[in-house]
């Protein structure tokens, strides 16, 4: 037994192409260096991708997040993970914003000939209100109801 702990690593490029011609064309070999490369692949990439985390300053400030991290109670110094964690809200809000829109404008498309119909003509500015949307709150009620959030009022208040 040597004193040395046992770690699992995950072979960089070079071991690999060494790794897979000591193994031959063996079939049993085949699906373990296919599964090691892609492990070692999607490695290089969480990298990289973490590497480009240092120089990214995402929308959503950083004291911000580290205000809710605290209040949930996470603890991490990693400034990359809180960027992560950041850039995973900003992607939410993000794609909550879209399908909002995506609903005003099915609505405004839904409504277009009567509401259009009872516009009188104002000129030639009137085609930039034609094309201007609305976000309402039922548009983005039903947004959020995709996801499985509840944003309608309280029928009573105390």
């Amino acid at each position: 037994m040597s004193n040395q702990p046992s770690t699992f690593a995950y072979p960089i490029p070079s071991d690999l192409n060494q790794q897979q011609a000591a193994s031959g064309s063996s079939s049993a070999a085949q699906p373990q260096s296919r599964q090691a490369a892609e492990d070692a692949r999607k490695d290089r990439t969480l990298a990289e991708f973490l590497l480009m985390l240092d120089e990214y300053e995402p929308l959503i400030p950083n004291e911000v997040t580290d205000y809710y991290l605290q209040k949930v109670g996470f603890e991490c110094e990693d400034v990359r993970l809180k960027r992560l964690l950041s850039l995973a809200a900003q992607k939410f809000v993000s794609d909550i914003a879209a399908d909002a829109y995506q609903h005003a404008r099915i609505r405004t498309n839904a409504a277009g000939g009567r509401a259009r119909a009872n516009q009188p003509f104002l000129g030639p500015g009137s085609t930039k209100d034609r094309t201007r949307t609305t976000l309402t709150m039922e548009d983005l009620s039903a947004a959020l109801a995709e996801y499985g959030i509840n944003s309608r009022k309280p029928d009573f208040y105390l």
